[in-house]
């Protein structure tokens, strides 16, 4: 009985040891990186990597870096697993980017809905963009989903006034699929277009950084115009 206190003890004074020697290598890199670049700001997080002596840095929410133990090296760049041929630095940027689905402001979107509308899938579009109209022309492919459609423009100041142009029309979704597949100029209107403005505060909290960004039911981010199977195959996978 006495062994096994004994052991437990050690066990117990070890994992302290551990800790506190973790929290002391943490506390050096942030020390001497915020000392030699302080242009790097905040460091949100310190891990360690599988590579023994190199550290992943989290700054800006979701941008990595990697650094050695003292923080005298930085490395910027993709850690790949070439055992399991895995982009660990990839996997880890997805993670962080994701976005809870139904956080999203829905009321800043308009909705399109095809057969019973049960998958749901969330698009940020430019109207001006190239490949947004080459993915819309994909996305009519798909069936028995929901798109809302969130008016992101990023392209210049022309695209601020057809996204207002187009939120503002009676019938949102068609006067959208009108310019996009057919190249319709929207008709003038005017309303509240905050909503727009809107969308792109939230575009950049969440660092959507190009046209077509796709969100889908469980989180999953999809930057770029991907066609209908590969959204099909990311609707099923979502399991919406």
């Amino acid at each position: 009985m006495k062994r096994l206190s004994h052991l437990i003890t050690c066990a117990a004074l070890l994992a302290t040891c551990t800790l506190t020697s973790a929290l002391a290598q943490e506390a050096a890199i942030r020390k001497n990186l915020g000392e030699r670049v302080p242009q790097l700001g905040k460091i949100d997080e310190v891990n360690k990597t599988p590579i023994a002596g190199v550290y992943e840095l989290r700054i800006n929410g979701t941008d990595i870096l990697y650094t050695d133990a003292q923080g005298d090296f930085l490395i910027q760049g993709n850690l790949i697993d070439t055992k399991q041929r895995r982009n660990l630095t990839e996997e880890r940027v997805d993670k962080l980017s994701a976005i809870q689905f139904d956080s999203l402001p829905f009321k800043d979107a308009f909705t399109i809905v095809r057969g019973n509308g049960k998958r749901k899938l969330a698009v940020f579009e430019d109207p001006n963009c190239g490949y947004c109209k080459r993915f819309e022309e994909g996305l009519q492919q798909i069936n028995n989903v929901t798109v809302y459609m969130f008016l992101y423009p990023v392209l210049g100041p022309n695209s601020v006034d057809k996204s207002k142009t187009i939120w503002c029309a009676k019938d949102k979704a068609k006067t959208w699929s009108d310019w996009m597949l057919k190249g319709v100029e929207p008709s003038s209107a005017k309303c509240d277009t905050a909503a727009v403005d809107r969308n792109v505060q939230l575009g950049k909290k969440h660092k959507i950084n190009g046209t077509p960004t796709l969100i889908f039911a469980d989180g999953t981010r999809v930057p770029g115009a991907i066609g209908p199977e590969q959204v099909e195959k990311q609707l099923d996978q979502a399991g919406s």
